[in-house]
């Protein structure tokens, strides 16, 4: 099989077209665990799969993405930049701004001219329920307390299309997404296991995160993570509407325009290598 290498802040994806799976029609879930293995096999955070047959849709695009585990999340910030850019660059569309049919509903890319990619991730979920969130009070999830581990931990809950816990702190922020993040993921709180973002807040535009990706483990960046993670900052008073977002793979621009509701995400993805990939 033909594959495509994408890097976006670090978080790295294996881009299969769907013709190359055509005559195989693999288990999806089995071949992103073997594709990604990052010593048996090309080694990603992702496997990201064009234009897949089984979905329909008005869009004029569709993907599936799959997890290194295997599991199918609903959507992936720094994924969507790198297909966007590959789906452009390849010349399957011929226009900079699109819709691409995902799991969390159609998102909308723009290839800038500096070869950014600016996203409309779409309006920010904070019912409970719709997260979701094991909690039966009405109202946003905004420093709730949880116990982890034997400590009192304050989350905000966030979906972008897939859930995450949002948690502030002075700490230091990389060791407690290796520490505390594995234990939030599988937290009785999250029905669907959700994903852990901790932040330092730096100033009131910029702020520091490290991330605990659910079904990937400690990633260099997650786009949603950033999206949600500026609207928790808003919702706890700490930023202004448009945020520089730090991650160890690099830096996000995030802005949640209040006026639409939808958060929109910038930043930029690159192409690592092409290859071919033998299953045996």
């Amino acid at each position: 099989m033909n594959f495509t290498k994408m890097q976006g802040l670090g978080n790295d994806f294996i881009i299969l077209e769907a013709n190359e799976l055509s005559n195989i029609k693999p288990d999806c879930s089995e071949l992103a665990k073997k594709m990604c293995d990052r010593k048996f096999g090309i080694g990603a955070d992702g496997l990201i799969i064009v234009n897949p047959p089984d979905v329909s849709s008005d869009c004029d695009i569709s993907w599936r993405i799959f997890n290194s585990d295997g599991t199918e999340p609903e959507m992936c910030g720094n994924g969507i930049r790198c297909f966007a850019k590959y789906v452009y660059q390849k010349g399957i569309v011929d226009k900079k701004k699109f819709s691409i049919c995902t799991l969390a509903g159609e998102i909308v890319p723009e290839i800038l001219d500096n070869d950014r990619v600016r996203v409309d991730m779409g309006e920010p979920v904070l019912e409970p329920a719709k997260i979701p969130v094991n909690i039966k009070e009405a109202g946003k999830v905004v420093n709730y307390p949880v116990e982890v581990d034997g400590q009192t931990l304050n989350v905000t809950a966030v979906s972008m299309g897939n859930p995450h816990c949002i948690i502030f702190t002075e700490e230091d922020s990389a060791r407690l997404a290796k520490n505390v993040g594995p234990l939030l993921e599988k937290h009785g709180l999250f029905p669907e296991k959700t994903n852990v973002e901790f932040i330092n807040v730096v100033s009131g535009d910029k702020i520091k995160v490290d991330v605990w990706e659910r079904g990937c483990g400690i990633t260099q960046a997650c786009g949603t993570g950033a999206c949600a993670s500026v609207v928790a900052s808003v919702l706890n008073n700490h930023t202004s509407n448009s945020v520089e977002v730090m991650l160890p793979g690099g830096q996000l621009q995030i802005e949640w325009d209040r006026e639409s509701n939808r958060v929109f995400m910038t930043g930029g993805c690159e192409f690592v290598f092409e290859g071919k990939f033998y299953l045996t």
